[in-house]
C-alpha cells in the first residue's frame, strides 16, 4: 500500500512501507528523527536524498562513498552491527552525508567519519563514528572526482 508524506523540499512524495529506513537512534544531531526514505536526486546522479518522514524540512544529501573514494572501507563495530541486526554474512549499504556550502558547490565535501550504514534486509539504519583516524568530516568531492578522472585517463 502506498503512503504519502509532504516534505518542504520535494512536496508530496509517495513511498511504500518497505521503503522506510528505521534508525534506532536518529542521525547525529537529530536524535528524534527515526524514519527516513531515500529519494533519487535526479536520474543518473550518484547523489540521493535521505528524507525524514518525522520532520518534513529535514533531508540529507547522501552518496555511496565507494563511487568517489574506492579505498574507503570503514570498520563497523560489533555493537553497531548488532544494533541494526547485521551479521557478518549480510550485505551492508554504506552512505555518507554530503555538505554543500551555500553558493559554492565546488567546495562540497563528504563526511567519511560518520557513515550511515543500512541493513538492506531489515531496513534498519544507523550513523556510526569510524574509529580509523584517516577519515574526516570534510573530504573534498571535487578532489576525489579529479583524482578518478586522472586515474581513468
Amino acid at each position: 500500500m502506498s503512503m504519502v508524506a509532504t516534505t518542504s523540499r520535494f512536496g508530496s512524495i509517495e513511498y511504500q512501507e518497505e521503503d522506510v529506513l528505521t534508525f534506532a537512534e536518529g542521525p547525529y544531531g537529530f536524535p528524534d528523527l527515526r524514519r527516513f526514505v531515500i529519494l533519487e536526486h535526479k536520474p543518473g546522479s550518484p547523489f540521493r536524498w535521505l528524507q525524514s518522514l518525522d520532520e518534513p524540512g529535514i533531508a540529507f544529501l547522501i552518496i555511496s562513498p565507494t563511487q568517489l573514494f574506492p579505498d574507503y572501507t570503514p570498520s563497523i563495530s560489533e555493537e553497531s552491527a548488532k544494533s541494526i541486526s547485521l551479521t557478518a554474512s549480510d550485505p551492508v549499504l554504506v552512505n555518507v552525508v554530503v555538505t554543500i556550502p551555500q553558493g559554492n558547490p565546488e567546495a562540497m565535501t563528504a563526511n567519511l567519519a560518520g557513515p550511515i550504514i543500512i541493513n538492506p534486509k531489515t531496513r534498519e539504519a544507523r550513523q556510526i563514528i569510524v574509529e580509523e583516524g584517516q577519515y574526516g568530516t570534510k573530504h573534498s568531492i571535487m578532489d576525489a572526482l579529479n583524482a578518478l578522472t586522472k586515474t581513468a585517463a
